[in-house]
């Protein structure tokens, strides 16, 4: 087996180790919170206090993604965050159990994947040839997708026969593994920025990063067009379950099954797009997601039995790896070594900022209208988008393969 298949094997085994035992915790807090307080604003705190230091400490991670070994980061912010869910197991089992404490957590995590999340998108092509990009981050989607589903699952077995304590632990021994990993086996050269000590002040560093975005046109197309997908998306992905309640019933079995689908779909996906690999445009890849995701989305507004709405909901999971893929690729091939850290903290920073902008909107509407006319709206407008992806010469451009 070649060099960086070994390495890339390392490295994604690993972040799916952590990303496995915090997806346990996530699942465990929210529904511990949800059964305790049965209060819809206890849950809105506990989402805000999760997104709101990711949004900000993003740009500041992006830099220094750009200064610092970005293994080594990970590894600090994977033992941030099991470091704070020890204390937080401890103090459950000393009987101090107070609501306030999850919200903290939920903060501390926050900042952990502010910092990861620019890292791993920039040490990914220090691990991977450029032209098997494509299908890493495939099979990064799939790992992430399978998590997703298994996680819900085992976390609510788990709960019904431990404590919550018990998958604190069990969250800090999968953090423990994935850092020993890193550290043991995973050899990554520190790139070339990282290796000069420069004094440049952070603020002008990632003023520098925002003026490179300002002054490159693929990226400040591609950054317009994300902002308003990830705003449009919003219904779709956090109404869907209101829908299915008020629409087919409020059974948990249905509620299950739209997350369990989509999920086995977005594995699917991830392992077509390691297979495929795209068009030999990546825009053209991403406009052809990009409309299928909104006839999905407007279908799922018109569609009057349940088991074709999973079908298409299945079909919007196999979409988003589609999607998401060729645009992880095209900034990690397109942008300079230098600059990719301060990029993906500003990618990061849109992606966790439209999609709640989009609910700030169309939460108190979907009170107002049904939500199947907000759903058959944004998967118009998601469609006629997928025009400005083949009508773009810049992003048609970018997308050019060698």
């Amino acid at each position: 087996m070649n060099h960086w298949k070994r390495n890339l094997i390392l490295f994604l085994g690993s972040q799916t180790i952590s990303l496995f035992g915090s997806a346990l915790v996530q699942y465990a807090i929210m529904w511990y919170i949800t059964l305790h307080t049965k209060s819809g604003f206890m849950m809105t705190l506990y989402i805000i206090c999760g997104f709101l230091p990711t949004f900000f400490l993003s740009p500041f991670a992006g830099v220094w993604a750009d200064r610092y070994s970005r293994k080594l980061l990970i590894i600090l912010a994977d033992a941030m965050i099991a470091m704070v869910t020890l204390l937080l197991a401890v103090l459950f089992l000393a009987g101090y159990d107070a609501l306030w404490l999850f919200f903290v957590i939920s903060a501390v995590r926050a900042v952990g994947t502010a910092v990861q999340n620019p890292a791993v998108g920039a040490i990914l092509p220090q691990i991977v040839p450029e032209d098997k990009l494509t299908k890493a981050n495939g099979a990064n989607g799939s790992m992430q997708a399978l998590v997703t589903l298994v996680a819900p699952m085992v976390s609510g077995a788990l709960l019904t026969v431990a404590s919550i304590e018990i998958i604190f632990f069990i969250d800090v021994i999968t953090a423990a593994i994935a850092i020993f990993i890193l550290l043991t086996y995973l050899h990554v050269p520190v790139h070339e920025k990282a290796r000069l000590k420069e004094k440049v002040g952070y603020f002008r560093d990632m003023r520098t990063g925002i003026l490179f975005i300002k002054n490159h046109d693929f990226l400040k197309q591609f950054f317009l067009f994300f902002a308003i997908f990830f705003f449009l998306i919003a219904p779709v992905s956090f109404l869907t379950p209101l829908q299915v309640a008020r629409s087919f019933g409020d059974d948990v079995w249905r509620l299950t099954a739209i997350e369990v689908v989509f999920s086995i779909g977005m594995m699917l996906g991830g392992a077509f797009m390691a297979y495929w690999g795209g068009f030999r445009n990546r825009t053209h890849t991403m406009a052809l997601a990009t409309f299928i995701f909104g006839i999905c989305t407007f279908a799922l507004g018109v569609i009057p039995y349940f088991w074709i709405y999973l079908l298409f909901m299945g079909v919007l999971g196999v979409t988003l790896p589609i999607f998401n893929t060729p645009a992880t690729v095209l900034l990690q091939e397109k942008v300079e070594s230098d600059f990719l850290g301060r990029v993906f903290g500003i990618f990061t920073m849109i992606s966790t900022s439209m999609m709640p902008l989009g609910m700030l909107v169309f939460g108190p509407v979907a009170d107002m209208i049904r939500i199947e006319w907000l759903l058959i709206g944004t998967g118009l407008v998601l469609f006629l988008q997928g025009f400005f992806l083949t009508g773009n010469k810049v992003l048609l451009k970018a997308g050019k393969t060698a």
